[in-house]
């Protein structure tokens, strides 16, 4: 199974553009932009780099975005997380995303 019971990707090695364009599409977020695609690729850089998530606000700032951008572009650091086919970062977390 490629995803867990909460829905993200068990293994970000088997993500690909066209599955975080399907999560997207089938989670009512719609086609992803230039914008999403900036965010989604600095979750999956800083996750690969550093086992870790980066502060929402300081992607956005990066890439000149509102400091609200996950919110608008995604509803939610959960849902940019899963789009980014990351694995499920424990229920403490997920709680704060």
């Amino acid at each position: 199974m490629k995803f867990d019971k909460d829905g993200f990707l068990n293994d970000p090695a088997l993500w690909s553009e066209e599955l975080a364009e399907r999560i997207a599409r089938d989670d009512g977020v719609g086609h992803l932009s230039t914008a999403h695609w900036a965010v989604i690729n600095d979750l999956r850089e800083h996750y690969l780099e550093h086992g870790s998530i980066p502060p929402g606000g300081h992607i956005c700032r990066v890439h000149n975005l509102d400091s609200q951008c996950l919110t608008g572009l995604f509803q939610n650091m959960r849902e940019a997380w899963r789009i980014a086919g990351l694995p499920n970062p424990g229920e403490e977390v997920v709680s704060y995303m």
